[in-house]
Order: C-alpha cells, then sequence, then structure tokens
C-alpha cells in the first residue's frame, strides 16, 4: 500500500483503537480528503487508460458494513474473555466492542455473546491446546429486510448448552432470524469450517438488491455495502449497455448478484459461472425466488468455461467479471479474450492489480471506454473501480 501525505493528516482519528487495530487506515482524513486521496491514486494507476471519472463517495459514510465478525479468545493477563478483530498483519486480538464502520446492531449482538459465554461458563477455543468452545463469532444483517444471521463458530461439535445458550440470546435480540453452529477444528486462518448447522431459523437469510431478493447463507459471497453497492451495480448495467438482445456471461457470478440485476435490467439470457458450489446453490435458489427464467447457473472455473465454450464456437455478448483482489489471471484473460465478447465490465477491488490486467485487455483488442472509481469501503484505502471495454 502507498503511503499517506501526513501534510494532509488533519483529524484525530474517533476510534479509540485506531493505531492498534490498521483496518482503517485513512481515518485521520476527513472523509473528503479520502476521496481525493482515492481519487488520485486510481489517477495515477489508471489515468493512462482514459479518464478516470470522479469517485462516487457514500453520503454517511458509517457502519455501513453488514457483515462483521469477530474472533474470541482468553486473556490470560486479565483473566477474561475478550473478543475483537485481528490486529493488521498479526495473530493477535485488539478488542472491540464497537466499529465505526460496522453495522451497530451487529456489535451488540457479539457483545451478548461474549456476556453469555462467562455467564454459561464457556471458554472460547485455544488453538494450541484445542480446548474451549467458540473461535469466531459471524453476524450478518440484510439492510432492506432487516434479517439477522448470527454463526457460531465452534472448535468441536460438542455444545451441550446450545439450546438454552441460543434461547438465553434471543431474548436479548429477538430481532434475530436464524442461528447457525459452524465448526472449525482445524489450525488455520480460515474463519468457517465445512461443516455447520442450524440452531434456529432456516440458517440463512434474504436481502434486497437492486429490486432482486438474494438468499444468504453463512459462506456465500455477498457485497458489505450494499448502499454502494447499488451504486457499483447501476454504473455497471449503465456500461453494459444492454438493449434485451444481448447473451450475457457473469464470471466469479458468486450468488447470482450481478447476473440477476443484468437480468432485470434487459438482458435477453444470463449465464453464471462460479467455482464455489455453496455460491451455486444459492444462486439457484435466488433466480427461482425471483421467478427468472432466462438465467442459468454452473459450478466451474470460469477461465476453464470460457475457454471450453470459445472452442465450442459459443457467442457472448457481454462478460462481467469481478475477481477476487489478486485480479484476473492470465490464463482467465486469455480466455476472454477468445471468448471475444464484444463488450466486458470489469469490476474490480484493487487497482493495482486493475492496472496489470486492462495492460492484458487493451493488447489484445480491447478498448477502455469509461473507469468509474466508487468508494465502497470508507476510512480505508480500498477502492472499487467499474471499467467498460469494448472490442474493437
Amino acid at each position: 500500500m502507498e503511503k499517506l501525505d501526513t501534510k494532509k493528516i488533519n483529524k484525530e482519528p474517533q476510534c479509540p483503537v485506531y493505531r492498534k487495530c490498521g483496518g482503517c487506515q485513512l481515518q485521520n482524513l476527513s472523509y473528503e480528503r479520502q476521496l481525493q486521496w482515492k481519487q488520485d491514486r486510481c489517477k495515477r494507476l489508471l489515468g493512462s487508460f482514459g479518464k478516470v471519472l470522479p469517485i462516487l463517495g457514500m453520503e454517511r459514510p458509517y457502519h455501513y458494513r453488514n457483515k462483521v465478525q469477530a474472533a474470541f479468545a482468553w486473556d490470560r493477563r486479565g483473566g477474561k474473555i475478550i473478543s475483537g478483530v485481528y490486529q493488521s498483519g498479526t495473530h493477535r486480538i485488539v478488542p472491540v466492542d464497537s466499529c465505526l464502520t460496522e453495522d451497530e446492531k451487529a456489535d451488540e449482538i457479539i457483545v451478548s455473546v461474549r456476556k453469555l459465554l462467562k455467564a454459561f461458563k464457556l471458554r472460547p477455543y485455544d488453538e494450541d491446546t484445542g480446548r474451549g468452545l467458540l473461535r469466531h463469532v459471524l453476524v450478518k444483517r440484510a439492510f432492506q429486510t432487516g434479517e439477522i444471521m448470527v454463526v457460531l463458530v465452534t472448535g468441536t461439535p460438542v455444545f451441550t448448552a446450545k439450546k438454552h445458550f441460543v434461547e438465553e440470546l434471543l431474548k436479548l435480540h429477538p430481532e434475530i432470524t436464524t442461528v447457525v453452529q459452524n465448526v472449525n477444528g482445524g489450525r488455520t486462518s480460515l474463519v468457517l469450517g465445512q461443516n455447520e448447522k442450524a440452531l434456529y431459523g432456516t440458517g440463512y437469510i434474504t436481502d434486497i438488491l437492486c429490486g432482486c431478493k438474494f438468499r444468504i447463507s453463512p459462506k456465500s459471497f455477498y457485497q458489505i455495502n450494499p448502499v454502494q453497492t447499488e451504486i457499483l451495480y447501476q454504473t455497471a448495467m449503465d456500461f453494459a449497455g444492454l438493449t434485451g438482445k444481448e447473451r450475457v456471461l457473469d464470471a466469479y457470478c458468486g450468488i447470482g448478484t450481478i447476473g440477476m440485476v443484468a437480468a432485470k435490467s434487459g438482458a435477453k439470457s444470463v449465464l453464471g459461472v462460479e467455482v464455489n458450489r455453496d455460491a451455486v446453490k444459492d444462486a439457484i435458489a435466488n433466480a427461482k425466488e425471483n421467478g427468472m427464467k432466462d438465467i442459468f447457473f454452473t459450478c466451474a472455473d470460469a477461465g476453464e468455461f470460457m475457454e471450453n465454450a470459445a472452442l465450442d464456437g459459443e457467442q457472448f455478448d457481454v462478460v462481467f467479471l469481478d475477481p477476487p483482489r489478486a485480479g484476473a489471471s492470465e490464463e482467465f484473460l486469455r480466455a476472454l479474450c477468445a471468448l471475444a465478447p464484444k463488450r466486458a465490465v470489469y469490476i474490480s477491488c484493487n487497482p493495482e492489480t486493475l492496472a496489470r490486467d486492462l495492460r492484458y485487455l487493451r493488447a489484445n483488442h480491447y478498448r477502455i471506454e469509461k473507469i468509474q472509481p466508487v468508494d465502497m469501503f470508507p476510512h480505508t484505502q480500498h477502492i472499487e473501480c467499474v471499467v467498460g471495454l469494448m472490442r474493437e
């Protein structure tokens, strides 16, 4: 990450653990200056490809995260249970009760879980000894529907007091709609394990985004800032230029969010490709829930799928790609160019890897038409960008 110009620091961070946590790198700047810093960074990295449009910021850049997770541990020095976030780049937990970027209700629930652990005489899981119970708590809240999921990640499947524990949690927070136990007993940095079961409710929640209803399970990916996600996806649809005649491919489709918005925005047909089977299962359920008929999903590696589709002579008019922070692999980009859609819309969460990938696409007959930064993660250095590309 780039170093900040200390001359531009103009305010004391509001968060008491700002320096310990490291999650909100820009909190010592006013929001206006944060946006300017991000705009300048995008221009520096992407300006050679075309005009970078003014970044789209938030009207209220606080408590926007609909997904909150906390790690639990036993503080030997203080002799008490602590919960919070891992200090950036370490495995040390910084105790946190409330965060300026996280949903306030989610933070309240996590504090309640910590207090209930003490009341039930339960201990956090110790990775070194393999003893104890709770490793993490994950809370997902649907901002539009109000539904709340609480995931209790335990180091062992044995949770003898689970029925009474959940009952007490629901007394404190009756707005919770489902509680899930996820078991993760491995020595891993991953929060969730493979096995899980619903202790209360359906085991998933639903939310509404861009007029579409989405089912969200513990493992499924869902954008954490729904307010800005609607802006992000609408920008992507504008760049796609859908007229009702296009056959669309949604690569890295996840639970089908972009593909379903495309279907609702006028695509003739949509095919979503995703390597995560749980996400594909949710995507299929989402399409059915919304009564969409001309949208299909398949579980496959997106690059391999496009390569085979190109060999079979299949044609797509528009491809949406929304890769992880590492960007698209060269194999994926090569397959995309072989498939040769008329338009491509690249949604990126890392302008550095985006610049690398745009160089490849520009060298392979794609013209960059528009570059639109969107501030999805206020107070952090992360920047989301939407890029519209046209095949020459």
